[in-house]
């Protein structure tokens, strides 16, 4: 079951498409203090940012890259200085690094490769028949608590409507 509106976010440590390591953490306000962006900077002016947390289940497949492309094209409407999206598979850095080069994609892809599916696991989206993640979105506010989900099967894919909506409602 997939962790609910209210509850705190589990921190991880994943590493990105480009081998850098991505702390959840890192994005929450400090006490009296800003957050941190994936590159190590600022977070938004009241410090920290809010996160859209996005699971899918495989690169280079149908759903998941029609997804990521829609992501892509929209990142300017929800993506900014105050929040910050990060895309979570269970692949591995270097299939996610060709996944980013070929579509293009600029934001951080984070691999839950190994231990397989530990973090897919922690949100309570991990299909352990299929041996990958269900299209789980979570987005975070800066304190890292959860404000809003949506589930979906491996088929289905999410509305992107929904995350620009949630996001302005923070």
């Amino acid at each position: 079951m997939a962790i609910e509106v209210g509850a705190p976010a589990p921190d991880f440590e994943l590493k990105d498409n480009h081998g850098r390591t991505v702390r959840l953490s890192d994005f929450r306000a400090a006490e009296g203090g800003a957050g941190a962006d994936a590159e190590g900077g600022a977070g938004g002016a009241g410090g920290g940012k809010n996160v859209v947390l996005l699971f899918y289940p495989f690169a280079f497949t149908g759903v998941c890259t029609g997804e990521l492309r829609a992501l892509r094209d929209a990142l300017p409407s929800f993506a900014n200085d105050d929040t910050q999206l990060l895309a979570v598979s269970n692949d591995s850095i270097h299939t996610l690094r060709v996944f980013a080069e070929q579509e293009g994609l600029e934001y951080p892809l984070l691999s839950d490769f190994w231990p397989h599916g530990e973090i897919s696991r922690a949100y309570g989206v991990f299909d352990e028949e299929k041996g990958c993640a269900v299209r789980g979105t979570f987005i975070l506010d800066k304190q890292g608590v959860v404000r809003w989900t949506v589930v979906n099967g491996l088929p289905d894919a999410r509305d992107l409507n929904d995350y620009v909506k949630a996001l302005a409602a923070l």
